[in-house]
């Protein structure tokens, strides 16, 4: 049985869902110690714990440890089961990383799968559903299966409360190359706004269309009706050639518009002025579609702290070579073979 250390790299929950994920697609049955023990609160929160769940079920997996805030547990993945299948949260932590954990399985399944989750769809630390759409899913697609993601019901953080459901239909995983990402053919900025004034939303694109300068008709204030709030959200998206970039910021009690506004433009400034592809956040998940694909490259910002976690993880299941070169400054390039 594989013995995996989550207090190393990150200390936090990827380390947890990207072990998870590559033991149902190895089959290969895992004992995880010290889970989360980087965070303020270690061990299994509910949104880790659901993750445990989902991996059981997809899996048919035996598993011990598999309650909150346990800080080891074991899984012994027996049968990859594509299906139709219902995740719940249960409170507005991240459902977008419980489908992190079970969709590399799934994309390799024996036959297509349908699933229904539950949960935050916009959380601080956690890809909103908006990324997982519009950057994510679209690469997943361009390397062979068909994956469709439809929100239902946003949930924000700490209400939560979100649905959202996605259609698997696997295939052979494709090597992909990004070596660019082409002319930028659109820029927008969407100020999402639920159960809070309306007057936010302005103030964040006013302030986010001056740093980025962007057009009048780039900005799109969003006012929820019936959206499960009180929450805010503000992302630039960045439509290119080759690549669609989605960058997020929250807006919580006691922070200015202003400053939500001028954290979301200074990552995508930093990405627009790096000409790269592949932004910080898509980096980690693209290295484990490729590294199951074995093959694949593309380009990036300097790799952080959850990139290089997730090369250290897909270690231990995968006899695939990363490499990592500094191409310019502030340009380094990824390239993963089998």
């Amino acid at each position: 049985m594989l013995t995996i250390d989550g207090s190393k790299g990150e200390g936090g929950g990827q380390v947890l869902r990207t072990a998870l994920a590559l033991a149902l697609v190895t089959r290969t049955p895992l004992r995880m110690v010290n889970i989360r023990a980087g965070r303020e609160k270690p061990g299994l929160l509910r949104q880790h714990l659901t993750a445990v769940k989902a991996a059981e079920a997809v899996g048919a997996a035996e598993v011990s440890g598999a309650e909150l805030g346990s800080r080891e547990l074991t899984f012994e993945p027996r049968a990859l089961a594509a299906g139709n299948y219902h995740f719940a949260v249960g409170s507005a932590g991240s459902a977008t990383l419980v489908l992190q954990t079970v969709l590399p399985a799934l994309l390799l399944a024996e036959g297509p799968s349908s699933l229904r989750l539950e949960g935050g769809t916009h959380n601080p630390a956690a890809p909103p559903f908006d990324f997982l759409a519009k950057a994510f899913l679209p690469l997943v697609q361009r390397m062979g299966p068909r994956v469709e993601a439809t929100l239902e019901r946003p949930g924000f953080f700490p209400a939560g409360g979100g649905r959202f459901r996605v259609d698997v239909h696997p295939a052979k995983l494709q090597p992909l190359d990004l070596p660019e990402r082409g002319r930028v053919v659109r820029r927008a900025a969407v100020a999402t706004v639920s159960g809070i004034p309306y007057d936010v939303a302005r103030r964040e694109l006013d302030t986010v269309g001056d740093i980025l300068k962007l057009r009048p008709d780039e900005l799109h204030p969003d006012e929820l009706k019936r959206g499960i709030g009180p929450g805010n959200v503000l992302r630039v998206e960045v439509e290119c050639e080759h690549v669609t970039e989605v960058f997020t910021a929250f807006g919580s009690r006691g922070r200015a518009a202003e400053h939500v506004a001028e954290e979301v433009a200074r990552e995508a400034k930093q990405y627009l002025d790096a000409e790269v592809p592949v932004g910080e956040h898509l980096c980690d998940q693209l290295l484990l579609l490729l590294a199951l694909a074995r093959g694949g490259s593309f380009r990036t910002l300097p790799l952080d702290g959850h990139a290089r976690t997730q090369i250290d993880t897909m270690a231990h299941f995968l006899d695939v070579k990363v490499s990592t070169r500094e191409v310019s400054r502030g340009v380094h390039e990824v390239e993963v073979r089998g």
